[in-house]
């Protein structure tokens, strides 16, 4: 007897061939039968018509931080109503696993730079999370059976470093004992199920203490090394983040992608290629990494988000604009001063000058003042600028725009919440993005899910590509974006029968209308552990999603079931070899 019976979809099966009318069984949490409509005859427990309905694999998200959200939130929200059944976790070299267990100031460390370094919410971390693990395999232990989503996890570079070294981790070089310790507990991590090695070297990533993080201060042959350790165990690959990710690579980098990937036999992923018509050169110079890595017997894979996912700022609290070159030592002041400084014409001169020069790089793209939005507001003499550009509140004012949202911010305070809006949002850059798509190594991604909580929501990248695909700019054919979503991740670590509509594969199903598909506007919501606030945005279109062949969501609401696996290497996850 079958669970569920969905008739009449239009089967759109993730291999990229051309979508088809079938009914699809679920048994077991498999995909029992894939049948023309009307030839099942065994049956069911339970069934729907989905005629005009489009029936996909459930998207792999290949990128985000649900390390510890799903301890408090175990639908990986709104990641599951957009669709979204499988997450890889662990990234940036961040794990909340391994801990000491002779050293409960550990856990305090890594909850306060997760806080800082992935803008979640401490309150959150520190209510969210039971803390009771020690090792990498009883963290995963502690989620097996009570998450609704699949989700598999790297284990991170500053974990494994702070449990050997310590506070040395921050500033220090292992010892060769060290690092046989380090290597000693990277391989218990992977014998437990990690999925590789996450590391970054990326200079935006500070701690709690705004100290470098520990990844940051390693070594290229301790890099090497664990890179080397990765290619001992199955179904595993590496993820790493370096400064040039953000704009250029540098020869050196490079270099050390390269040997990481090729010493490993694994493939590694970074995080993310921004594609931007107004600088020609960025895709050419991040892409060679992935030619060199090819002949070098290795294989570089970059992520890049297929929508503009809309970043809020403040000057009153962490966010990008602090990582501006020169911007950090202003924008950390207490507030009193802070305000002093910005109203200063030859500090805002500097922090333009420095903004604008090349040692910004990506970041230079936040700059134009003019073309950002105004948020919320708090003072009275703020009222009715929500919504507003500050090009033109500035024109109304005689001021220069920078003058002009600082003028707003210090009247609230600096709680006011900025939009910029997007710099890269031509037909040209659509254009280059759409061609960048097809490089067989680029792949869709870089959500960022979990992270930046009331800062971004990157979550729903895939229901709002899917609707721009069909409905908007239309890009790309809803098979390949299908594919980009599911069997292109799949394929990338090693996802035993998943990430297709196939008999046999596990029942990762997501059941959506093609003329609504999309997802709502971002929304500040309180409802995380402590109140702690979040964006949200709705899912529109999305009739039901699986997991493993149980109904998650129906209609954008949570089920209360929780069928997720937690998938661990070598079982759940086949070996990618690059040789």
């Amino acid at each position: 007897m079958l669970d569920h019976l969905i008739k009449g979809a239009t089967v759109v099966d993730g291999t990229g061939a051309p979508g088809f009318v079938a009914d699809v069984g679920i048994r077991d949490g498999r995909i029992a039968v894939v049948a023309e409509p009307g030839a099942v005859t065994e049956e069911t427990r339970g069934g729907e018509d989905a005629t005009g309905l489009v029936l996909a694999p459930g998207f792999v998200d290949p990128h985000t931080h649900y390390d510890a959200q799903l301890f408090w939130d175990p639908y990986a929200t709104p990641s599951l109503n957009h669709g979204v059944t499988t997450v890889a976790g662990g990234n940036c070299g961040f794990t909340l696993a391994p801990l000491h267990p002779d050293r409960p100031e550990d856990a305090d460390y890594t909850r306060r730079m997760m806080s800082k370094v992935e803008g979640m919410s401490l309150v959150a971390l520190e209510q969210g999370a039971p803390w009771t693990w020690s090792s990498f395999g009883e963290y995963l232990d502690a989620l097996e059976g009570r998450i609704a989503v699949n989700a598999g996890f790297m284990v991170g570079h500053c974990a494994l470093r702070r449990y050997v070294m310590g506070a040395e981790a921050v500033g220090g070089r292992p010892t060769p004992e060290q690092l046989r310790a380090m290597l000693d507990l990277f391989h218990e991590a992977m014998d437990a199920g990690a999925w590789g090695f996450s590391t970054t070297q990326s200079s935006t990533h500070s701690d709690g203490d705004g100290k470098p993080v520990a990844s940051r201060h390693a070594l290229p042959a301790e890099l090497i090394a664990l890179s080397q350790a990765v290619g001992e165990h199955e179904g595993t690959q590496i993820e790493a983040i370096v400064a040039g990710c953000l704009d250029q690579f540098s020869d050196a980098e490079i270099d050390l992608f390269v040997e990481m990937s090729a010493v490993a036999g694994r493939p590694l992923n970074w995080n993310v290629l921004t594609v931007d018509a107004a600088v020609p050169e960025r895709v050419p110079r991040q892409l060679t990494a992935s030619e060199r890595a090819r002949k070098a017997g290795g294989r570089i894979v970059a992520l890049t988000m297929p929508i503009l996912t809309p970043m809020n700022m403040s000057l009153g609290t962490f966010c990008a604009l602090n990582l501006i070159p020169g911007w950090g030592e202003v924008l950390g002041l207490p507030v009193d001063e802070r305000i002093a400084k910005l109203r200063d014409p030859d500090v805002r001169a500097e922090m333009l000058r420095r903004a604008g020069s090349e040692e910004a790089g990506v970041f230079r793209r936040l700059v134009d003042f003019g073309r950002y939005v105004i948020g919320d507001t708090y003072a009275e003499s703020n009222a009715g600028l929500t919504g507003r550009v500050v090009r033109d509140i500035a024109a109304e004012r005689g001021q220069e725009p920078f003058e002009c949202l600082v003028e707003i911010c210090a009247a609230d305070r600096l709680r006011t919440v900025l939009w910029p809006m997007p710099t890269d949002n031509d037909p040209d850059s659509w254009a280059l993005r759409a061609e960048t798509w097809q490089h067989e190594d680029v792949m869709l991604g870089g959500s960022d899910a979990g992270a930046h909580l009331d800062r971004m929501c990157g979550a729903p990248y895939t229901t709002r590509f899917i609707g721009d695909c069909l409905r908007g700019r239309k890009l790309m054919g809803l098979e390949a974006a299908v594919k980009m979503l599911t069997d292109d991740p799949a394929q990338l670590f090693g996802l035993r029968e998943r990430g297709r509509v196939r008999e046999g594969f596990h029942a990762d199903l997501v059941l959506f209308d093609p003329a609504t598909i999309d997802a709502g506007k971002a929304t500040l919501l309180h409802d995380l552990p402590g109140d702690s606030p979040r964006l949200d945005a709705k899912a529109l279109g999305v009739h039901a999603v699986w997991v493993n062949g149980v109904e998650a969501i129906r209609h954008d609401v949570v089920s209360g079931a929780v069928p997720g696996k937690v998938l661990r290497s070598g079982r759940d996850t086949r070996t990618v070899s690059t040789r």
